[in-house]
């Protein structure tokens, strides 16, 4: 109470000085009314927005189980993915292997591919970076030295020759009788010294 509500109350201006002054030492504890309400609205206003965050939290506790079925989901993606992907590559490499061996034993002159390659060693071959197969050109070669697998290439040597009567002969098989090459044309001049190497021009 004020120094004037005890001097209301009938009390000296001396007593009601001293009643004032204690009064207020009383209420220095205290916080006003208009204070205290104030204080008291703010709790309870962070009282519902705890209680709002909880249900929040609650709901995101709640989401969580499918949080994690997506993360899972997306982690079984990934590794499926992953998956084509190493299986994509792998086609790839064996078509470029498969290439690789068919240019080579083609190469060789071999005359059956598919007989040729299942006498190969493919199981753990390596795919260099010019498309080439490491070690294949060596294993070619042993099947084409080897008695057994030789036969599988052509390594004959056919040479190309005229059918039908030499050019520059004049017909008649007596070597005194000389041929005439200015009558030749270079095609048959050069089949002429092919047939006769020892040929004098």
């Amino acid at each position: 109470m004020k120094y004037e509500d005890f001097i209301k109350l009938g009390l000296s201006e001396e007593d009601a000085k001293k009643a004032a002054e204690a009064s207020q030492e009383e209420l220095k504890g205290f916080i006003p009314k208009a204070r205290f309400d104030e204080v008291n609205n703010e709790k309870k206003k962070l009282e519902a927005t705890v209680a709002e965050r909880d249900e929040q939290l609650e709901t995101l506790k709640n989401s969580t189980g499918d949080l994690e079925a997506m993360k899972q989901k997306i982690s079984d993606l990934q590794a499926d993915n992953k998956k084509k992907d190493e299986e994509h590559a792998a086609e790839i490499k064996q078509l470029k292997i498969d290439a690789a061996v068919s240019a080579a034993i083609t190469a060789a002159k071999g005359k059956n591919e598919k007989a040729v390659k299942a006498l190969l060693e493919l199981d753990e071959v390596e795919l260099l970076d010019d498309g080439s197969v490491k070690g294949l050109d060596d294993q070619i070669k042993k099947l084409l030295e080897s008695d057994d697998t030789k036969f599988l290439f052509d390594t004959s040597t056919k040479k190309t020759t005229m059918k039908g009567a030499k050019p520059g002969e004049a017909g008649n098989e007596d070597p005194d009788n000389a041929v005439d090459i200015t009558k030749m044309s270079y095609e048959e001049l050069a089949a002429y010294l092919e047939e006769n190497p020892d040929a004098e021009i």
